[in-house]
């Protein structure tokens, strides 16, 4: 039914100001395929060096692996407030990189992602690692940045490919 389908690549990334995952899942005649992932240890002092780090790395790795859509995990309220005006901005600036390279970006909740994956919105973070792996065929372990990472892409293929078979079964109101 969607072997005719364009082939999406999505860079999932889930950002912070200290480390920052990215992933990156091709689907291909309905398959999930695993292209790369990773995390950035930002190694700045300065925050605003760690933003611009930041930035960087994901206009690198936007022209070097030529996604065709982004998503990226969207804010959650840590208690410490400071964190969370940090992590928004590091967001900010994963965004911005993505915009200059006129890529459109959707964005998750964590519960969405959770749920998407592994069909539990409450997952915790190894449950996510072992289903991600189990989905895309990996072996071994990677930074739970870079398995976060991986998880939004495939909450975003996910997502698209759930949109697709409702349009299909959208008959509109019966009478």
């Amino acid at each position: 039914m969607f072997q005719n389908c364009v082939v999406k690549r999505v860079l999932g990334i889930d950002p912070g100001s200290r480390i920052t995952g990215y992933g990156i899942v091709e689907e291909t005649q309905g398959k999930l395929v695993f292209v790369a992932y990773g995390a950035w240890q930002l190694s700045s002092k300065e925050f605003s060096d760690r933003l611009k780090e930041i930035y960087y790395n994901i206009e690198q790795l936007i022209s070097e692996h030529k996604p065709t859509e982004v998503a990226i995990e969207s804010v959650f309220f840590a208690k410490n407030a400071m964190s969370s005006i940090k992590l928004g901005q590091a967001r900010g600036a994963a965004m911005t990189a993505v915009a200059n390279q006129n890529l459109k970006v959707f964005e998750y909740s964590p519960a969405q992602v959770k749920q998407a994956v592994v069909g539990y919105g409450r997952a915790d973070k190894e449950q996510i690692q072992k289903m991600v792996f189990l989905l895309l065929g990996l072996h071994g372990k990677a930074k739970v940045d870079a398995t976060d990472a991986l998880a939004v892409a495939i909450c975003h293929l996910n997502s698209v490919k759930f949109q697709q078979v409702s349009k299909l079964y959208d008959r509109g109101p019966t009478r």
